[in-house]
């Protein structure tokens, strides 16, 4: 899977998240702090990365900040992108079945090594509910984008 990386500080979370989804045997595009030369501030690199994930040259994404919450509102922002601000696995699990995300908000500050594999394992294996009340509240959030959305 590709997938996007943002960050706005290099912090040893960010390296690590970058290092574990390679592991994993991911393909990483890495964007702010994480690039040399890039706009590190978290609405920048947050929008890069999301857009990746929106006109699809990446299958999701990750962005980091300090608290995790500016860069889900700006990933929020491109039309398309589902963030969701996770701090453990069981809300990266249900982010994943329930609200079918695909873009994962981690906070620098609260993001322990360990739970950065909780949150990833979770995230990676949980699926999509096909339950049609999931899917309906999916494409009631996909509409709030406008015409012009690719969700």
């Amino acid at each position: 899977m590709r997938i996007s990386v943002s960050s706005d500080m290099d912090e040893p979370v960010a390296r690590s998240l970058v290092a574990e989804l390679r592991e994993r045997g991911h393909e990483v595009l890495t964007h702010g702090a994480l690039r040399a030369g890039d706009d590190p501030q978290w609405a920048a690199c947050s929008e890069a990365a999301a857009r990746e994930v929106a006109d699809g040259t990446c299958d999701q994404a990750v962005v980091c900040c300090w608290t995790g919450t500016g860069a889900s509102i700006a990933a929020n922002k491109v039309p398309g992108v589902r963030a969701a601000l996770c701090t453990d696995a069981y809300s990266a699990d249900g982010a994943r079945r329930w609200n079918d995300a695909n873009v994962l908000a981690l906070s620098l500050r609260l993001t322990s090594e360990p739970l950065l594999k909780e949150i990833l394992d979770a995230w990676f294996a949980a699926r999509p509910s096909g339950d049609p009340e999931d899917r309906e509240n999916v494409a009631r959030i996909g509409r709030l984008d406008g015409p012009r959305a690719t969700s």
